[in-house]
């Protein structure tokens, strides 16, 4: 055995290589994800995207690439497709349109203020799949009806029986983006039994309440509900903490409501996180 095979037998093995295409398919995406967003950046300054597009090309770079996923060209993708609570959904008839595109067959069967039914079937299928959407149904899902529901009861109950029959007929073709806008819009979605006015931390505080009854809470004798003598009933006050935390402007008046009624009314209401839009 000469020194040179040697040598190479007390070489480290080399790491399994990555496959070639694997690599390829990912360092593509890559520079696609790229090359989107320096388009998304001129697109968010023109009128020519949807307003909630508008300043936001971050936003904009997924749609497009979305909207690749399904085999949707950028702008159209981008007329096609809103982002609801962080998750990209295609209007009702753009969903129609892309499963129509794909040979299977979606057809209006009825369809009026209080009942729409839709049937469809894959390319090449004998059988039809049929759903049906009512005025009830909704109403009971949503726990309640407002807003478009109101408003245009026809068209939603479309939007609602498109998205599930589309779902049921070609969910292959929707995998990147499998609910309809309107299904998942503000407008779709059920809002709090009960809610509570707006208040100020003036209100919390006490400073508008009846003057008899020690309204302005530095002349109050009994500052805190932590003071000695302190009688509820004659002058209702916060506790210390609580004080501390609305100067220091950790507590939200809003959310202190909110969780005031909830132990009145015996249960939670639905709070909403600032920005999250959930």
């Amino acid at each position: 055995m000469g020194e040179l095979t040697v040598r190479e037998d007390n070489v480290p093995a080399a790491p399994p290589a990555v496959p070639a295409q694997e690599l390829t398919a990912l360092a593509q995406w890559a520079h696609d994800a790229q090359q989107a967003h320096t388009i998304a950046q001129s697109l968010s300054k023109t009128q020519f995207v949807p307003k909630s597009f508008n300043g936001n090309p971050d936003n904009i770079t997924a749609a497009i690439l979305t909207g690749q996923e399904l085999g949707l060209p950028p702008m159209a993708s981008l007329r096609s497709m809103d982002i609801i609570y962080g998750v990209p959904a295609l209007r009702a008839h753009a969903m129609r349109g892309l499963v129509q595109s794909h040979g299977h067959e979606i057809e209006l069967v009825e369809s009026s203020d209080t009942r729409c039914v839709m049937r469809g079937r894959r390319k090449g299928a004998a059988d039809w799949q049929r759903v049906t959407w009512t005025i009830d149904r909704a109403a009971k899902l949503l726990g309640g009806l407002k807003d478009q529901w109101v408003k245009q009861p026809t068209t939603m109950l479309i939007a609602r029986a498109t998205g599930e029959i589309c779902r049921l007929v070609a969910a292959d073709v929707l995998y990147a983006a499998p609910y309809a806008a309107e299904e998942l819009d503000g407008t779709g979605r059920p809002g709090p039994t009960y809610s509570a006015a707006p208040v100020t931390a003036g209100e919390i505080l006490g400073e508008e309440d009846d003057p008899g009854n020690g309204a302005d809470f530095f002349a109050c004798e009994h500052k805190t509900t932590d003071a000695p003598g302190h009688d509820p009933n004659v002058c209702p006050r916060i506790s210390e903490a609580q004080w501390q935390a609305l100067r220091d402007g950790s507590v939200d008046p809003d959310a202190e409501a909110a969780a005031q009624l909830a132990e009145e009314t015996g249960g939670w209401p639905p709070v909403r996180k600032p920005g999250s839009g959930a």
